[in-house]
């Protein structure tokens, strides 16, 4: 079988209410194009129909459909990590199940990787999001950019292209989590971003809540920088001197002026400012020491159940 020239790798959790309409609006994007391609779903254990509705797709078109059902539920970017293992294009497109990204915008992304970048971002040109969470998003953006040096103007849009490059450098590393666009953005030598369509979410609901974007910021920062780290230092140093300082201040004002009542509760709010500051450092380390337990269990990073695939059949000559 001829090697595809596209890649399509679709991580799907629940996705049973929207999936008929994926397929009516993906497919025929992808044979407008005129290329050999593929798209693989990877099932990253649902509860609901999605892996049924999968099978029953690959059986429509098994030429270029491939699902990978998972186990077990093992989180979004762990299963494009497994796309990304079983793919075989040149060019590679993430692409969420919710069509809030149009899967219309796939000629856009390849023809721009045709001009020879090896890593294509991508920017929503207006976002159908609620405005605090359009908020908070460009508030992390601008942090993590500072702390990285990611310049990533939308974390949060999966629509992205990757060349073969970069997703064999993407496959040889073993981190147990790992943010993929910055990851990928870390390994591209040439990369770009491009304005696309944003639509509301055809059917479900949106898999990630409040705590897991919190979650998924700290991983992004403590994987791919030690800026933290380093600024609680400083922040300690500071702390320190202030505190040595109104030390000295208070005992100098105590010797001068007698012991003061009133100060008490001054007191209380220092001593209170100074062990919250010491429980965000000790969360802070956690963060660093969490990363380095998961990455020595050496567990695997998902588990896969089932991969349905066309069987290749190789022609062998008669001698």
């Amino acid at each position: 079988m001829t090697a595809p020239a596209i890649s399509v790798v679709i991580p799907v959790y629940n996705e049973e209410a929207g999936l008929a309409t994926l397929f009516a609006r993906l497919y025929p994007s992808l044979d407008a194009l005129h290329e050999p391609y593929e798209i693989i779903f990877v099932n990253d254990g649902s509860r609901d129909r999605s892996a049924a509705i999968l099978r029953q797709q690959f059986e429509l078109r098994p030429d270029v459909t491939r699902v990978i059902l998972f186990g077990a539920n093992a989180g979004q970017h762990m299963a494009i990590m497994a796309g990304f293992e079983h793919c075989r294009g040149e060019i590679i497109i993430t692409l969420d199940a919710d069509l809030q990204n149009p899967p219309e915008e796939i000629g856009n992304l390849v023809a721009k990787m045709r001009e020879g970048y090896d890593y294509v971002g991508s920017i929503r040109r207006k976002r159908q999001d609620s405005l605090f969470r359009t908020w908070a998003s460009k508030a992390m953006n601008r942090l993590r950019e500072k702390i990285t040096r990611i310049k990533i103007t939308d974390q949060g849009n999966m629509l992205r292209a990757y060349s073969r490059s970069v997703v064999n450098a993407i496959n040889s590393c073993k981190e147990v989590a790992t943010f993929i666009p910055a990851l990928a953005y870390t390994f591209a030598i040439r990369p770009t971003e491009v304005v696309v369509e944003h639509e509301e979410r055809a059917a479900g609901e949106s898999k990630y809540s409040l705590y897991s974007l919190i979650r998924l910021n700290f991983d992004l920062m403590t994987g791919f920088s030690l800026v933290p780290l380093q600024w609680f230092s400083m922040l300690g140093i500071a702390v320190s001197l202030g505190s040595a300082a109104l030390f000295v201040l208070l005992i100098a004002r105590r010797l001068w002026l007698g012991p003061e009542a009133e100060g008490l509760f001054t007191l209380f709010a220092l001593i209170f400012f100074l062990i919250g500051l010491a429980l965000f450092g000790i969360g802070l380390l956690g963060e660093y020491i969490g990363r380095i337990y998961l990455q020595v269990r050496h567990r695997p990073r998902y588990t896969v159940d089932a991969i349905l695939e066309q069987i290749e059949q190789v022609e062998q000559k008669q001698p």
